[in-house]
């Protein structure tokens, strides 16, 4: 588990080919000071395991489906990314609770900058604006946001609006990010486990009635 707060900017700098998914290795200087063989750490909030380390660098394979689902698909040496070492059981959660697991990706519509603020809007899936909420949390590149702004349930294109302060500027990747890009995302975990309840709850009202009218019979 992870919380979102960045530790550090790392870079990629060896992508190979592993069956049908890729090895990456990241430099990492503060993530593996303390790293060990099978640890996670969130690379741009996609949780990998660590398979091989140095002084300061980490290797990792990714799967089909986590390329298929996040930003690491045509990762390549140079890029820089997000990281952050799986939190421990006494650490303060300065940010939300986050798995490292992807739900999709979502594309900055928008970039408003001000004097030292700065607003991204990004596009989400369709399936994914039900999980976001007006001051909720959001995990976008693995960094912990809250959602100062969301589309109306009835708007075609379904979005999202983050703003950035200036120590999230500097001490991410998104400082960087431009109209056009795309990031990784990952919802509330407590918005997806009420989702897929309400998935269940005409099922468990029917039931529910069931049984009550063959008890009084």
């Amino acid at each position: 588990m992870f919380t979102g707060i960045v530790e550090e900017i790392g870079a990629v700098t060896a992508v190979e080919p592993s069956g049908d998914g890729v090895r990456v290795t990241v430099r990492a200087p503060k993530a593996v000071s303390d790293a060990a063989h099978g640890d996670s750490i969130a690379v741009s909030g996609v949780c990998l395991t660590v398979v091989d380390q140095g002084e300061d660098w980490f290797t990792a394979d990714v799967m089909r489906q986590t390329l298929e689902m996040s930003t690491l698909a045509g990762i390549d040496a140079g890029r820089a990314v997000n990281l952050e070492r799986a939190t421990v059981a006494h650490g303060r959660l300065g940010g939300h609770i986050v798995q490292g697991h992807i739900d999709g990706t979502g594309r900055i519509l928008e970039v408003r900058p001000g004097e030292q603020w700065r607003v991204l809007r990004i596009e989400l899936p369709a399936a994914l604006a039900p999980l976001v909420v007006d001051k909720g949390s959001i995990a976008v590149d693995g960094v912990s946001l809250t959602v100062s702004a969301a589309s109306p349930a009835d708007e075609p294109q379904q979005w999202f609006e983050v703003s950035l302060i200036p120590e999230t500027l500097a001490a991410t990747t998104l400082g960087a990010r431009e109209v056009g890009d795309s990031v990784n995302l990952e919802t509330d975990i407590l918005a997806r486990h009420v989702q897929r309840l309400l998935a269940f709850t005409p099922q468990h009202t029917t039931y529910e009635l069931a049984t009550n009218e063959g008890g009084s019979a």
